[in-house]
């Protein structure tokens, strides 16, 4: 299926003059037959846009309404330092409510959203998230020891465990014990559900509106749910909770700015934020990382090499460039509360702006050989605020941005010292779109000795 030219009046809007109005030219396929493309091939369809259309065009996605695609670092500052109050990222990420709760703070904006930023920052930023470093290390230590040798093994499936069992504790400060083990199961389940490419067509026609009509999403969401009140309430009748330091102890203890404390279902909504946005890009994100590193030996015996010197130098510009090259979401979206001149265009009330964090991170003015894997560019030159975007930017960027590289260095930290790793296979991992997420086409398989 091909992506052709929209004849749209207007679609090369003179460098200066008045704006056009309206949108700017984009791909001619109805919206269904968009859709169906967007969730199995993303990055060809903004690569084939931008080659078509430049550097802004619309696409068309189902309960997404009418994407405008930015790719310019001019356009994408210009949304991220833009007024909170007419860029609503919020109502960009309604797709995400049914899982994550209407308190969630990615679907919130302006000021209950900046309200529970301030409740979930402390303890992902800071000395209180260094604090984490021995749990992480423990537990990627005791994973990592527990894969076969000498045999292809797959892993994206155990980075999954490895990062959930991480937030697990991290969260609720607890290492074992029935609910957790139910929750840690519930979890899985729900999210091969709701990422399994092979089950994603029904939930696409059914919408997130009506998800949970569907039975098999309803029911693992009420035990979900179930399991999360259960540990709340337990958490809140501890008798030592102000000794402890996990985040949902922090949490209990936080106050909203008129001194009232955060409810259950705000504390349930944000849990599941930490919990299932705070492994599941994490675990990708590591996946790609070793895929890369395979694929280089003489890059991955630098960062071993370093690492034994006890230098991190050369790790943090390794996940860098992995975000860079393998970002895990293709871009963020914002949508307008009143009408904003973008590129040259006067965009409407109710359109949704989306910087892509794919192309303006393959832009070779910005990246040379941006198709190379190459962490050394960034030993050279500091990711830069507006062209390197893996986690958004503005006052939207990911709260678990800090948190997340954090853990990405010290799972890569203990397999670099653990184990001699190659590919199992000749050929580097093509990209495997899961519902929002580009993963390894063979979920990062490799030889681990």
């Amino acid at each position: 299926m091909t992506v052709e030219a929209t004849a749209i009046p207007g679609q090369a809007p003179p460098a200066t003059g008045p704006p056009a109005r309206g949108l700017p030219p984009g791909p001619p396929l109805p919206r269904p037959a968009q859709t169906a493309v967007w969730f199995r091939k993303a990055q060809w369809v903004l690569e084939e846009c931008r080659r078509r259309y430049g550097d802004m065009f619309t696409l068309k996605i189902a309960y997404e309404g009418t994407w405008v695609v930015l790719s310019d670092p001019a356009a994408i500052k210009q949304v991220f330092t833009g007024d909170p109050k007419v860029f609503h990222a919020g109502e960009g990420n309604q797709i995400l409510a049914p899982v994550l709760g209407a308190n969630s703070v990615l679907v919130l904006d302006e000021k209950p959203h900046m309200e529970q930023r301030k409740l979930l920052l402390p303890p992902l930023h800071g000395e209180r998230m260094k604090s984490y470093e021995a749990t992480m290390a423990e537990i990627a230590a005791r994973e990592i020891e527990s894969w076969p040798l000498g045999v292809p093994h797959q892993l994206r499936p155990r980075m999954q465990a490895l990062t959930l069992e991480i937030i697990l504790r991290t969260v609720f400060g607890t290492r074992e014990g029935e609910r957790m083990a139910e929750l840690r199961d519930a979890l899985r389940e729900l999210l091969d559900l709701i990422t399994n490419p092979l089950r994603l067509a029904p939930l696409i026609m059914i919408g997130p509106k009506r998800i949970n009509n569907f039975g098999p999403y309803r029911r693992r969401m009420e035990r979900i749910d179930e399991l999360i009140h259960a540990e709340i309430s337990a958490h809140r009748g501890a008798g030592d909770l102000a000794e402890r330091d996990d985040i949902l102890s922090l949490l209990l203890e936080a106050k909203h700015e008129d001194g009232s404390p955060m409810s259950d279902e705000e504390l349930r909504d944000e849990l599941m934020t930490l919990l299932v946005a705070g492994h599941e890009t994490t675990a990708t994100a590591l996946s790609w990382a070793v895929e890369r590193l395979v694929r280089h030996p003489e890059k991955l015996e630098r960062l071993r090499a370093e690492v034994g010197e006890g230098s991190d130098e050369y790790l943090d510009a390794t996940i860098a460039e992995t975000l860079r090259l393998r970002p895990v979401l293709t871009l963020v979206v914002r949508q307008l509360t009143e009408p904003v001149e973008i590129g040259g265009y006067e965009l409407p009330e109710g359109a949704r702006v989306a910087p892509c964090i794919h192309l303006v991170h393959r832009n070779p003015e910005v990246y040379p050989e941006p198709d190379r894997f190459r962490p050394e560019r960034f030993l050279e030159t500091p990711p830069g605020t507006y062209t390197w975007i893996p986690f958004g930017g503005g006052v939207r960027r990911c709260l678990g941005a800090a948190f997340a590289q954090f853990e990405m260095k010290v799972v890569l930290r203990e397999l670099a010292k653990r184990r001699e790793i190659r590919p199992s296979r000749s050929r580097p991992e093509a990209v495997f779109r899961r519902a929002i997420t580009e993963t390894p086409r063979h979920n990062a398989e490799v030889i681990l000795g």
